[in-house]
């Protein structure tokens, strides 16, 4: 039996996130089965190759803020998809009680 690698975890787990809620880093650790990873599936979601239908953009700070740079491209792709699926920002945040994802 092959063992499946952390990524591939992390993958499995991001690709469960419905649209319009999102996950913290660290709830898709737990989720991944690697708790108080969220650092690890930072670093993942980072070397995620171009054009991957991997809905990242669903993962979120714990304090529901996007983790990119407020002047970024990718910054302002995350917010627009999360638009486009319902999510409200309540300033630069996304209200967690509200749009978290509890599968």
């Amino acid at each position: 039996m092959t063992e499946i690698s952390n990524a591939q975890k992390i993958w499995l787990a991001v690709q469960q996130i419905p649209a319009g809620k999102v996950a913290t880093y660290g709830q898709v650790a737990e989720l991944a089965g690697i708790p108080g990873a969220a650092r690890l599936v930072g670093n993942t979601m980072h070397k995620l190759p171009a054009g991957s239908q991997l809905p990242w953009h669903r993962v979120v700070s714990a304090q529901g803020k996007l983790s990119l740079p407020e002047n970024s491209s990718g910054y302002r792709e995350q917010k627009l998809r999360l638009e486009s699926e319902g999510i409200v920002f309540k300033g630069q945040r996304i209200p967690l009680a509200h749009y978290r994802w509890q599968p």
